[in-house]
Parts: structure tokens; sequence; C-alpha cells
């Protein structure tokens, strides 16, 4: 992958290679780090993100009355090149009236690329980062803005603990269905994308940060689908999912919520106190008493780098 920009994107074009130098953005202030903070605290916690096409800015409140954890403001797969340019603007409009939301930006190498890129450091929002596989890239946007690689390609997949141990990352998301073409396989296919996502939960937890979100159930209208895809992830160890309509959204955050013989659980070991070994003929130590403590959210912090506790 190449992060050498192709053109400008909204300033008019530039030769394919063109030399041009970015300036480094400026340092945030305390206000803006501050905001930082909490961007990453929201997005580690989130269970549901949502998208949105960007050249639809009639559904953005519609997304952000659905209910999800997030709405992501798409530029890239759901707009086609010819509406680049027109989402972008659409985007800037809603941030620019004080709408919370994360941009996928297009991804490095692009025609795109520097115009998104100036469109996120000027506001500031979350990103989500498509193609991601270069930590260079990653710790420059996340200067000022909270980023969540999107791990798609093989090339992400192998340089998954590079690329969650960028400095800034929140989580990865896991994109399954661009994987899945780039390999072959079909994207609904469990076993074929087990290794991919079974690393890039290993990655994130070597890394620090919050468990990854899995990628899209695009079967929108088969909830059976939805359950085993949700059941699938939350086994391997994601901590949420990227979703693609709203109706999807219920499922979804109570497929992450902790089942009520979990909590039931958690609250046994924790009310034994530290000085038991076993409860209920089953041995407890300090990893399963921190485990209890996280079903019940007693210990689930982000700290201002988007640290997992």
């Amino acid at each position: 992958m190449s992060a050498e920009p192709l053109s400008t994107g909204a300033a008019g074009a530039e030769p394919a290679g063109a030399d041009r130098v970015r300036p480094e953005p400026a340092r945030p202030e305390r206000a803006d780090l501050e905001r930082l903070s909490r961007d990453r605290a929201r997005l580690a916690a989130a269970r549901t993100l949502l998208f949105v096409p960007g050249h639809r800015p009639d559904r953005f409140e519609k997304a952000a009355a659905a209910g999800a954890d997030a709405v992501i403001i798409d530029l890239e797969d759901a707009v086609a090149p010819d509406g680049k340019d027109t989402a972008r603007r659409h985007a800037a409009d809603r941030l620019a009236r004080g709408g919370d939301a994360v941009v996928r930006i297009n991804a490095p190498g692009t025609p795109w690329w520097d115009a998104d890129l100036d469109l996120v450091t000027a506001f500031g929002c979350p990103v989500m980062l498509p193609k991601a596989e270069d930590p260079e890239v990653i710790a420059r946007i996340a200067e000022v803005c909270a980023v969540i690689p999107l791990v798609e390609t093989a090339a992400g997949i192998e340089r998954a603990l590079d690329v969650c141990c960028a400095p800034g990352v929140v989580r990865a998301a896991f994109g399954s269905v661009d994987l899945a073409t780039e390999l072959g396989v079909r994207h609904d296919d469990t076993l074929a994308l087990a290794y991919a996502r079974s690393r890039l939960v290993m990655a994130c937890a070597a890394a620090g940060v919050a468990p990854p979100l899995d990628g899209v159930t695009t079967a929108l209208d088969d909830a059976d689908a939805l359950a085993q895809d949700l059941e699938h992830a939350r086994r391997l160890g994601f901590g949420g999912k990227l979703c693609i309509h709203p109706k999807q959204l219920p499922a979804v955050t109570a497929g992450f919520a902790p089942t009520d013989e979990e909590l039931a659980w958690a609250r046994k070991v924790l009310a034994a106190g530290d000085a038991v070994s076993a409860v209920d003929g089953v041995m407890v130590d300090r990893p399963v008493q921190e485990r209890a403590r996280r079903l019940l959210g007693v210990e689930l912090t982000t700290g201002p780098a988007g640290e997992w506790a």
C-alpha cells in the first residue's frame, strides 16, 4: 500500500506520483486533548457502529436517532467515485452543525485521500481508516483524531499487531467482505476467515486496546444469520459489530451484552471476596476475578490513549 497522494481531491488533480509534502497537523490544544479522550473512551466501549452513506444526508438524522453507539458517515465503499466530493461536503455540513459522527475516509493512495484527510483533521472527528496497514499513517491521523483502523487486507492482517500498537488507536475493526474478496472466499465463510478474525482479536489484546469490532452481516432480512455471526464473533473475543441497517442494532446490542447467567456468576465471584479459592466447586483466582469485574463493568476504563483495562 502506498500512502502517496494521487490528487488533492477538492482543489484539483495532481499528476500521479507527484511529490507533495503535507504540513504536519498542529498539536492539539488542551480542549482538543479532552475531546480526544472522550471520543476514545466512547468508541472503546461501543458495541454497535452504524454505517450511513455519505451521499445521503437525508439519512444522517435517522441514523443518529436509531440507537447505535456511534454512526459512521461513509465516504468510501458506499459512495461512487463521481459522488465523493458531494459526500464529503455533506459530511462537513453535518460536522459543522455539531453532528457527532465517525467518518470512514477513503484509503491512502486514492484520489480522495488528501481532501478526506483535510476534512477529518479540520474537525478532529473520529476516523475509520480503511485498508489499514501502515502504523505511520495511523499515528499521523491520531494526533488530532481518534482512529479505528479497518483491517481488511491480507497485508493488514499480517501486520495486525503493528497496526493495533500504533499510537492513538482506539480499537480495530474487521473488514470481512474486502478480505474475503482478496482471498477468493465467501465473506460469510466463518472457517475461511477464522484465522484472520482470531489474529485481529489477539493483536488488540496484545496492544492493550479494546476488543475489535466484527465486520458486517450483509443478510439484512436473515435474523438467524445475524445471530450466528454474533455468537461466532463473541466466542472469538470481539467486543462489537459494524452494522449496515438500524434493524440490526437491537440484536447486536444484546449479542454483545453479558447474559443473565454470566452476570449472576460474576456477582457470586466478587461477593465471595479475594480470599476465596473456589466458587461452586470451580477454582477462582485473580484472572477469574478480573473477568467477573469486567462483566459487571467495575473496572472497564479507557485512558487517554485508549487503553483497555
